[in-house]
């Protein structure tokens, strides 16, 4: 049986590259199975080995992304090395009308789009317990040249610096131990609903 919450709006999880948020909304719907749908997103970039359509990634066409783009069918979208990248309103209505809670892992630029357009959701940012622990963090994965960690860190600073702007976050989580990061993040998704 699905552990449905109160109050069923989508979760935008946003955060610096490092800091885990996969890691906590992955042990989110771990231990809630049946209950959380991760936002799949639309790409205009070839599917990597492995990655399956529908399950990573929407794949579509440059044309087809940019008419759904024009006729407004993204919350937010983004444009990386010649790619673009989309959150369709599709997605998330067609996981809510399954009754999931449906959980975006979004950054920056994306939570300001989805902000401007007044999209009912819940807005959770994870935060390094300090800006040396989550280098520390990228340099330990050891995945990424100097110059990709480098881009990292100063996107790192512009998001920690906009976390601290009043009322763009319901939550901020300081990811310095997984399992309280983790009791933070389900007290919140699990409190009761607000009477408005």
């Amino acid at each position: 049986m699905p552990n449905l919450p109160p109050q069923r709006t989508p979760i935008v999880i946003s955060g610096p590259s490092g800091v885990g948020k996969g890691t906590l909304y992955g042990l989110l719907f771990e231990r809630n199975p049946d209950t959380f749908a991760l936002s799949v997103s639309h790409t205009t970039r070839s599917p990597r080995p492995g990655e399956e359509h529908g399950v990573h990634y929407h794949f579509v066409t440059k044309d087809d992304f940019l008419k759904l783009k024009e006729e407004g069918g993204f919350v937010e979208s983004a444009q990386f090395g010649g790619n673009f990248y989309g959150t369709s309103k599709a997605t998330i209505q067609e996981q809510t009308a399954k009754g999931k809670v449906v959980v975006l892992d979004i950054e920056m630029e994306g939570v300001k789009q989805i902000k401007a357009t007044g999209f009912p959701a819940r807005y959770v940012f994870i935060a390094p317990p300090s800006e040396e622990e989550l280098e520390k963090r990228l340099r330990g994965r050891g995945t990424d040249k100097e110059e990709s960690i480098l881009k990292r860190l100063a996107q790192a600073k512009l998001e920690l610096e906009y976390s601290k702007t009043p009322g763009v976050h319901d939550l901020i989580i300081v990811n310095n131990d997984l399992e309280r990061a983790y009791k933070e993040l389900v007290d919140f998704v699990y409190a009761p609903a607000k009477s408005s």
